[in-house]
């Protein structure tokens, strides 16, 4: 039997006094197992063990880390915002906030074995362009050409005391310039300090790339993206990678935002777009003005208004935590594979 319950209070002892001792975690793919403390998170503990389960944010938000627990007992301090209730009623769990109660059995995913390690990498300011409201599109000359990436990936900025900001990739590998599309925050220390002091040819310290959000060509699955704001970052990655597949299937892009005058890519978006066999672009505006023609409200609804049969794509939504947590619970109602949903999450840090 599978339990996953909320926990209020884990002290690492019985309501005795007695220590309570680890858990063993299988896993049902390869039998390998490993041990977890009581004050330990599944993830923790996996990677602790040497046992590189799929990971991202570690934070509850994006998903990446979701398992399926075939047997034991799991609980959260509280609930993650990165899994729906109809994944957790079919057993699925996140790693990284799971506090494992009793032997468990699991399926679980390993990192991929694709990805890039991660690594330092030195650039110079190619030009920071302000092209809409609060946003900035920050281009980068990599010294000793472009690092690997998959498209979708993240890179951290690094300041000079180390403190570090992710953003997304907007740029193809092909580009031979790193893009990254950049909101400012209201007294963030690099989006509203930093960035607006940067000059061409400013060195600039980046760390990556990160993240498991990436394109999936195994699925063979029209493709549906989802974003809002600065989500299309990645996207657009994507879309410029997709460009030169010759089987790229059938596309569908949602973008949201709140006015017109956000729309700062809906050209470039065009002309990718046109050089694909099957593509259909749809701006969702918040807060249009009279003159807006095109589609109202949020971008999740307009899909759900528009394509019946989710259950034939794969999904990948990237924006914000409240976009990502909806979209995910409304799209598995409407019959989407939870196996064929993939999100980037862009929960800001306000400090930076």
């Amino acid at each position: 039997m599978t339990i996953i319950r909320a926990l209020h209070k884990l002290d690492g002892a019985t309501s005795r006094g007695a220590p309570v001792p680890a858990a063993q975690v299988t896993l049902a793919e390869t039998g390998e197992s490993f041990a977890v403390e009581p004050h330990e998170t599944l993830l923790a503990a996996a990677l602790n063990a040497g046992v590189d389960l799929a990971h991202d944010c570690k934070s509850g938000y994006c998903g990446s880390c979701r398992i399926r627990v075939l047997e034991g007992e799991i609980a959260y301090d509280e609930e993650p915002a990165g899994l729906s209730g109809e994944e957790r009623g079919c057993g699925f769990a996140l790693a990284c906030q799971a506090r494992v109660r009793m032997a468990l059995r699991i399926e679980a995913e390993r990192m991929p074995a694709d990805r890039p390690e991660p690594a330092g990498i030195a650039a110079r300011v190619v030009a920071a362009e302000r092209v809409c409201g609060d946003i900035t599109r920050l281009r980068l000359a990599p010294e000793g050409g472009m690092p690997a990436f998959l498209p979708g990936q993240y890179l951290d900025l690094v300041t000079e005391t180390g403190a570090t900001r992710s953003f997304s990739i907007a740029s193809a590998p092909a580009q031979g310039e790193i893009e990254l599309h950049i909101r400012r925050i209201p007294g963030g220390m690099v989006t509203s300090g930093l960035l607006p002091e940067v000059r061409p040819g400013d060195p600039v310290r980046l760390h990556g790339p990160h993240g498991l959000f990436r394109l999936h060509p195994g699925d063979f699955r029209p493709l549906l993206f989802v974003a809002t704001g600065t989500g299309i970052a990645p996207i657009r990655a994507m879309l410029a990678a997709l460009r030169d597949d010759p089987d790229c299937p059938p596309v569908a892009l949602y973008w949201g935002m709140r006015e017109e005058s956000e729309l700062y890519l809906a050209a470039e978006i065009a002309e990718i777009g046109a050089a694909l066999e099957a593509f259909s672009f749809v701006p969702v505006l918040s807060r249009a003005d009279a003159g807006w023609t095109g589609r109202r409200g949020h971008v999740q609804e307009a899909v759900l208004a528009d394509l019946s049969d989710l259950p034939d794509h794969a999904i990948y939504l990237c924006g914000s935590p409240a976009m990502i947590a909806e979209a995910r619970t409304r799209f598995l109602e409407a019959g989407a594979s939870a196996n064929h949903i993939y999100a980037d999450c862009f929960h800001f840090a306000h400090n930076l």
